[in-house]
């Protein structure tokens, strides 16, 4: 009898290990890229791990080929571009860049840093989204735009990525991205108010949105090229959402002739840092040109790493992209990815010189041939 319940408790012991075994099995892994063809499978713990370590990297799980096949676009020549070699437009972006407000940024800012997380698979970050979005949709009401309009882009995710579209004369689009989501290294789901890392960058371009749908030849659609404003999800977790954004464009055949990243613009008061790896060097060159015309702080080439952020994920696509951060990288803002990631430690005058390059880059590009 003995000799039989103890048989029993053997099996049910291996029993258990067995479904353990295989719950352990059927948790969710994640291929992330850390270099050109070096990826890994990893853990959502193991992720977020190498994150906190100060990894970058592309979260390719559900793109396994979006490198690929920005390889081919790119030896195929369809990515090539011929930028301007000066600025054409002086006059008309000065006339933007003075309506500007600093006012606004604080105003907007506030706001969207008082949410008390972004996390992209939180309640939180998809209220923001929302707000963000209804930010947007008042904007081009208000400007009388013909034919600018706005749209979420839906994951597989709480948190929606938002697109802004401002038609042209051609498909050909002219791109602005930051990042809407927030993280808190510490605790997912804790507190992040994420004022710099990306507030500052979503914020900035939401400005540099509003002063461009002012002019009446980008409001009647009179651009030579489209303009797209992104705000992306996901992309403390791997660029997850603008990889989804810039592998469907790819998809589709959509041609992209610049895309330019605003990832933290508000920290320190430091000439902005030019980021040279990961990036297209006729656009940035041209970018070089950009802050040099409008803005007033000058800047530094700087590199980030792979997978810095979401300029990645366009390049990855074969398109052409850039990023242009608040400093060297050295002397970016300490507090991102915590709770001390806060109003107070922003500097809406760098906000301001972002905004600026981003109103001459938006307007000298969309008026280009190219």
């Amino acid at each position: 009898m003995v000799r039989a319940m103890l048989i029993a408790a053997l099996a049910a012991t291996s029993a258990a290990l067995s479904i353990k075994r295989r719950e352990a099995t059927q948790e969710e892994l994640f291929t992330i890229e850390l270099g050109p063809g070096v990826t890994q499978i990893v853990t959502e713990e193991e992720k977020w791990a190498l994150k906190n370590e100060g990894k970058t990297f592309i979260d390719i799980t559900n793109h396994p080929n979006l490198a690929y096949s920005g390889s081919a676009r790119k030896a195929t020549g369809i990515a090539a571009v011929a930028y301007p070699s000066s600025m054409a437009q002086t006059s008309t972006v000065k006339g933007l860049i003075s309506k500007l407000s600093k006012a606004n940024l604080q105003d907007e800012l506030t706001t969207f840093s008082e949410f008390y997380n972004r996390y992209y698979q939180s309640s939180y970050g998809k209220e923001a989204s929302d707000w963000l979005l209804s930010e947007v949709e008042g904007i081009i009401t208000a400007s009388g735009a013909e034919g600018a309009s706005v749209k979420p882009f839906t994951h597989s995710w709480t948190q929606n990525s938002i697109i802004a579209t401002i038609p042209g004369k051609s498909a050909s689009k002219i791109i602005v991205g930051a990042h809407l989501d927030s993280i808190n290294g510490r605790n997912r789901q804790g507190r992040a108010p994420g004022a710099d890392d990306d507030g500052s960058g979503s914020i900035t371009i939401l400005e540099a949105m509003r002063v461009l749908l002012t002019d009446p030849t980008i409001a009647a659609g009179e651009g030579a090229n489209t303009l797209e404003f992104h705000w992306y999800s996901g992309e403390e977790a791997g660029l997850l959402g603008s990889t989804d954004i810039f592998d469907s464009y790819a998809s589709s055949g959509a041609v992209v002739k610049a895309m330019l990243q605003q990832d933290m613009t508000g920290y320190g008061n430091n000439p902005m840092g030019v980021i040279t790896d990961r990036v297209d060097s006729g656009l940035t060159a041209f970018i070089r040109k950009v802050i040099t015309a409008y803005a007033s702080i000058g800047y530094v080439d700087t590199q980030c790493g792979y997978g810095c952020s979401d300029h990645s994920s366009a390049t990855a696509a074969g398109y052409p992209s850039s990023f242009v951060i608040e400093s060297d990288m050295d002397l970016t803002s300490p507090y991102i990815h915590t709770d001390g990631d806060t109003l107070d430690r922003v500097s809406y005058d760098h906000m301001l010189e972002h905004a600026k390059l981003v109103v001459g880059y938006a307007y000298e590009l969309t008026l280009a041939s190219l």
